[in-house]
């Protein structure tokens, strides 16, 4: 079977992109910017061999953003028609008219934007018919059956495949865009009986579906893991170390970069204003942004305001060397963007000499946290409070599961307290870190 293919060849959406920025210019625009996409994909969910789902999506859109001046207004529209088009660029002028002026508000400085083409290997097409997914996932179920009589229930095995491209534009010349892809198998599963049950997942993630994880090991280890927090104990209040596993370290570097981003500073909503050029980390931790990696979840020749990338050091020697700014954040601030509308661009925290196992060990005795719940965060404070659940170690090793806890800090001192990052790397997203050791938190149970 072939790949399935767009609706639109990359030229038409090209053109569409052209057509706008004309529409602007007749209509009196003084500035204009757009985005034209389509994406389309399927998903399929199995639950105790019974398919439970089948989705397809196919959209498409087109984003435009005017400027009268440092007025700004957008508008969108999912209709392709060159009188759609102008009805767009119609609305946006309307709204940008009766808004106030922005002294912050335009495009990015035209010596900022990106002028090569560069090909990083986003783009793997997945020709999965149905069947084929429906399959995928029934395996990966039944190997989580397999593991153990005790695993006896599922939320289900699914298997998604996402394709997507766009084209971004402006007034100042800039053209760009590029197709991408995006794939992944999950499970979850629940063990146990009566009121003694606990479920867990995981899955795996990528744009090229030839190194996406096997559905056997997905489905083995979703219910390794749900089978190990059989049992699992509460804990009474206490101050020790906290492992962070990979995934959830990921989750804590996500803090940090929120912390650290334009709208949260200019706002003055953050624990980490004024920190530029100061000590935030350990001195062993060393973060960087990689954004041109062939074939990585978050790579990109330029960010959503057209900006080219490139690799910089965010944290050297623990030392914070940059925000993660926009072209309007930046402004705000009196500062240049940093090529981050959007978002980071793989974030790579490097990784110490410790495996995970090491990481235990060097922990000796404190509390290995594999699922946080709710959102308390306080990013002006940078107080910190999340339900928990995960294992109590002692001696290195892990002794049994723990649920029903709180584990509480102030993100501030967490990231001054990191010990340890492990070698453990597990690439899910925009940010690339293994599990992280943190000197000390509360942990509030019973």
């Amino acid at each position: 079977m072939s790949a399935p293919e767009f609706s639109y060849a990359p030229e038409t959406l090209r053109q569409l992109a052209a057509d706008v920025l004309d529409h602007a210019r007749q209509l009196g625009a003084s500035a204009c910017e757009t985005d034209v996409s389509e994406a389309f994909g399927q998903s399929v969910t199995v639950r105790k061999d019974e398919v439970e789902t089948i989705e397809y999506n196919r959209d498409k859109g087109i984003g435009v953003t005017v400027y009268l001046g440092q007025r700004r207004g957008h508008a969108s529209t999912s209709d392709f028609s060159r009188q759609a088009l102008r009805a767009t660029v119609e609305a946006a002028l309307a709204i940008a008219r009766y808004t106030a002026p922005d002294p912050c508000a335009g495009l990015p400085d035209e010596a900022l934007l990106a002028r090569d083409s560069l090909d990083l290997d986003l783009y793997h097409p997945w020709a999965l018919p149905v069947e084929e997914a429906i399959a995928i996932a029934r395996r990966c179920e039944q190997a989580a059956f397999a593991v153990s009589p005790l695993v006896n229930n599922s939320e289900g095995a699914s298997v998604s495949v996402q394709q997507s491209q766009f084209v971004s534009a402006n007034s100042l010349g800039f053209m760009g865009g590029f197709p991408t892809s995006r794939h992944y198998i999950s499970c979850s599963v629940i063990a146990g009986e009566n009121e003694a049950m606990q479920r867990d997942d995981w899955y795996t993630t990528g744009r090229d579906p030839g190194r996406l994880a096997s559905p056997e090991a997905v489905g083995d280890y979703a219910a390794r893991r749900a089978l190990s927090r059989l049992s699992a104990r509460r804990l009474s209040t206490r101050a020790v170390p906290v492992l962070f596993e990979a995934p959830l370290a990921a989750a804590l570097i996500g803090n940090f970069v929120h912390a650290a981003s334009g709208g949260a500073l200019y706002r003055k909503s953050s624990f980490l204003q004024d920190s530029l050029g100061k000590a935030i980390f350990p001195s062993q931790v060393q973060i960087s942004e990689r954004p041109h990696l062939q074939g990585a979840l978050a790579s990109s020749p330029f960010d959503d305001d057209g900006v080219a990338t490139h690799d910089r050091e965010v944290v050297a020697d623990g030392v914070l060397k940059g925000y993660f700014l926009s072209t309007y954040s930046a402004r705000k601030l009196g500062m240049q963007t940093t090529g981050n509308a959007g978002g980071c661009h793989n974030l790579i925290v490097k990784s110490g000499h410790l495996d995970f196992r090491g990481l235990l060990r060097e922990m000796g005795t404190g509390l290995l946290v594999t699922e946080l719940l709710g959102q308390g965060v306080n990013y002006v404070t940078g107080d910190y409070s999340r339900g928990a659940a995960g294992y109590w170690v002692e001696g290195g090793e892990i002794r049994y599961p723990v649920q029903e806890i709180t584990i509480a800090g102030n993100l501030k001192e967490m990231l001054a307290g990191i010990v340890a990052v492990g070698s453990d790397v597990l690439v899910r997203g925009s940010k690339q870190v293994g599990s992280i050791l943190v000197e000390r938190m509360t942990v509030a149970g019973n």
